[in-house]
């Protein structure tokens, strides 16, 4: 995720504040491996609930999407993985 998310036309119905919060968060977990990287968005996202804010389906459903955007097969994998397990957490 390279490209800045406020100028996604992607994700314009999502709030700034929140797109300014997953910026940072692209940023941070820039090369972080998969067994570093799911502990860091547990804790991004407990982190994100105690500050308010709060993701509906369809804004998840965008972000994950443009993710996914120009990633390798083995990539986009390893993102549906990590979502699959953070949902087993919930």
């Amino acid at each position: 995720m390279n490209e800045d998310l406020k100028n996604n036309p992607k994700l314009s119905g999502i709030d700034p504040e929140k797109l300014s919060m997953l910026q940072g968060l692209a940023q941070k977990g820039a090369g972080m491996s998969p067994s570093d990287l799911l502990p860091f968005l547990m804790q991004s996202a407990s982190q994100g609930k105690s500050n308010g804010l709060h993701f509906n389906q369809q804004e998840i459903s965008a972000i994950l999407n443009v993710m996914k955007m120009g990633k390798s097969p083995e990539e986009t994998a390893k993102i549906d993985r990590i979502v699959s397990m953070m949902k087993m957490i919930k």
